[in-house]
């Protein structure tokens, strides 16, 4: 729940509450900080709460990789000729990057090589954002760049790649990674029980320390595909995947 959104959501309860009394309330969320705990407490007076340990978030359906790359356009190179070249034939691609600057960077530099993708971001108009959602629902594109508007709440089965071209941050920070928004990130792949990939792109000590925290935060070791020029070596991901 982002804090713009919680005076709307208590005013939404209060409306229920007043007309139907009986009516029991169930929330549900991937994740829950202590935000929407507070919010809980003050809309549901007696309440019973389930929450899965941290350590068991983690999506079994879907395999999760990193990509050691020397520099950013490395990490556009393996999106093009690894991720795409095998990606394409299997389903829809959701990359996230960090800013709508890195959006605009990627888009073009994808758009020059020769590749048709589109873009969502929050300074995008409304109906402009609802094409772009359509189509790519519709299956008429298959490789939608998008920051973190998309992280949340977005299902679209066919979507079996993801690609964390930037790992998230923490609002207002450049050294912690924001753990619910990388769970909700990689759980755009593989939705409905299907077989998943995630790819995080690092490029820099930085990428390599958040990456560590966030395996260190879920208790896991998210397998290193060996060498980012190798095509052999992401086929065999993809295999490992169940994807190919």
């Amino acid at each position: 729940m982002q804090d713009g959104f919680k005076d709307d959501s208590l005013r939404i309860m209060k409306d229920i509450e007043r007309s139907g009394a009986q009516c029991q309330v169930l929330l549900f969320s991937a994740t829950f900080n202590d935000t929407v705990k507070n919010f809980v407490t003050r809309i549901v007076k007696d309440y019973n709460q389930m929450f899965v340990k941290k350590e068991e978030l983690s999506l079994q359906s879907v395999k999760q990789y990193k990509v050691k790359c020397p520099d950013e356009l490395s990490k556009i190179l393996v999106i093009k000729d690894k991720i795409f070249e095998l990606g394409q034939k299997l389903g829809q691609t959701i990359i996230f990057v960090r800013t709508k600057n890195s959006a605009g960077m990627l888009h073009k530099a994808l758009v020059d090589f020769g590749y048709e993708v589109t873009t969502i971001q929050g300074a995008l108009r409304q109906e402009d954002r609802d094409k772009i959602i359509k189509e790519f629902k519709d299956g008429l594109t298959q490789v939608l760049i998008s920051t973190d508007l998309l992280a949340r709440g977005f299902d679209q089965s066919r979507v079996n790649l993801v690609v964390n071209y930037d790992l998230p941050l923490k609002y207002g920070t450049q050294a912690e990674p924001d753990y619910e928004v990388y769970l909700h990130r990689i759980g755009r792949a593989g939705r409905f029980g299907r077989k998943g990939a995630v790819f995080n792109l690092l490029c820099s000590d930085k990428d390599n320390i958040l990456i560590s925290k966030i395996e260190n935060h879920f208790g896991v070791q998210i397998a290193e595909i060996p060498s980012w020029q190798n095509d052999d070596d992401f086929e065999a991901a993809m295999k490992d995947a169940g994807l190919c």
